[in-house]
């Protein structure tokens, strides 16, 4: 199955896990930017992403290339923001929702707390459907390496490769 991951990352998380699922699965990757970065660290970050992700805000992304029509499954990636998939991905979905409809969908989420449940449901409402091929939450696995999260991955492509 030809497979993309498409994927936010703000601290290099959801970078990091979104390159070693690729790896494993032999699948492309797109990383989606907004054209108007986020506040990277302190107060701001938590303030601004939270706000973004709680409004469903949907910012303007930086010129991408996509052709849903030469995979048979997307992979989002995102780092959780209030219990929620982060704006940027919400733009990618809205821009791209019929072109995915034939597609197979999972994702995978990165937090430093806890969320990740809600925000797949909401993923799935914006996509339009009532479940994911397969779902991984990691807990900063760039930042706190762990062989948790390395099994985790695994187990999640295993889930794919089914």
């Amino acid at each position: 199955m030809k497979t993309i991951v498409v994927y936010y990352s703000m601290s290099g998380n959801t970078k990091w896990a979104a390159e070693q699922i690729a790896e494993i699965l032999g699948a492309d990757t797109l990383r989606i930017e907004p054209v108007a970065a986020y506040p990277g660290k302190g107060f701001k970050k938590f303030l601004w992403g939270g706000k973004a992700a709680v409004m469903a805000e949907t910012p303007v992304l930086r010129r991408y290339e996509f052709d849903a029509a030469a995979y048979d499954r997307v992979i989002f990636g995102f780092p959780v923001w209030a219990s929620n998939v982060t704006p940027p991905v919400r733009t990618f979905v809205k821009e791209n929702k019929d072109a995915l409809r034939n597609c197979h969908k999972a994702a995978f989420a990165c937090q430093s707390g806890s969320g990740a449940e809600k925000a797949f449901g909401r993923l799935k409402e914006v996509l339009g459907i009532s479940s994911l091929e397969a779902e991984l939450i990691l807990i900063d696995p760039k930042d706190k390496p762990a062989a948790e999260n390395v099994e985790k991955i695994a187990a999640f492509c295993a889930k794919l490769g089914e």
